[in-house]
């Protein structure tokens, strides 16, 4: 049975790193040029994670991940490079549209944010599994209800995405038109709310009596048909970041004082 992810499982060390290694580095990677305010760190950690995405061949996956950032970053700079009211001293000029020096470094910091958070979280869930992940919580203590939720964000996207082209392919069997100009995809759009709406509670609904029948809310002690020990390298790598956390940490203070 094909899995509901995003995962993407070809066998790369990336994959083999076990998960909590790789939720430490999310933690490193959005703290750590947070803490220091230094515009390099995010260039520092956003190229850490492009390489780490190509060590784990899922740099293409990303692709249109970055890409629709990329939208949303050229709003922000033209938004605060044109209008941010601390704007005073003029950067450069296009046309009759004076972009700020204020506004500009400004809307720099927040995208190279927004970037290196999408790019940290996409090293985490495109390289694990998170059943894997879940199971892995779930040994340290967590609640088997708070691992469903996790499990639930992983596969939403996913799962509305082929909910969305099943229908698709439903709906041109029987001649609707679903290309062309906008107002043509509009039109094809419309008749594919109530469906995706529909099959999305009966998915939910379906979902709690199977969870129910395999005895979720028994409350009983769980046993495991395989221990994943961690990996050479997972408690070293884990202990350096959060040990440039610290540091990260300790160089503010000693800045501010």
């Amino acid at each position: 049975m094909k899995s509901i992810s995003l995962f993407v499982d070809n066998g790369t060390c990336l994959t083999k790193v076990h998960p909590f290694t790789k939720l430490m580095y999310i933690a490193a990677a959005i703290s750590i040029p947070l803490i220091t305010g230094r515009l390099w760190m995010f260039g520092v950690f956003i190229a850490v994670s492009l390489l780490v995405l190509a060590s784990g061949k899922i740099l293409k996956k990303t692709m249109p991940l970055i890409a629709f950032s990329f939208t949303i970053l050229l709003t922000i700079f033209l938004i605060h490079g044109l209008f941010n009211q601390k704007n005073a001293n003029v950067l450069f000029q296009i046309g009759g549209l004076k972009f700020y020096r204020e506004g500009v470094f400004y809307a720099l910091r927040i995208g190279l944010n927004i970037l290196n958070m999408l790019l940290s979280f996409a090293v985490f869930v495109l390289s694990t599994k998170p059943s894997e992940f879940v199971d892995e919580l779930e040994k340290k203590g967590f609640s088997p209800r708070f691992g469903y939720i996790v499990t639930s964000v992983f596969q939403i996207i996913p799962q509305m995405m082929g909910t969305m082209n099943t229908i698709m392919d439903a709906q041109r069997s029987r001649g609707l038109e679903t290309e062309g100009n906008l107002r043509t995809r509009a039109k094809a759009f419309l008749p594919l709310i109530s469906p995706v709406v529909m099959s999305s509670l009966i998915n939910t609904r379906e979902r709690a009596i199977a969870l129910e029948v395999r005895g979720f809310g028994a409350g009983k002690k769980k046993t495991w048909l395989a221990e994943r020990a961690r990996h050479k390298g997972d408690r070293e790598i884990t202990i350096l970041l959060g040990l440039c956390i610290l540091a990260a940490v300790a160089w503010r203070i000693v800045g501010c004082l």
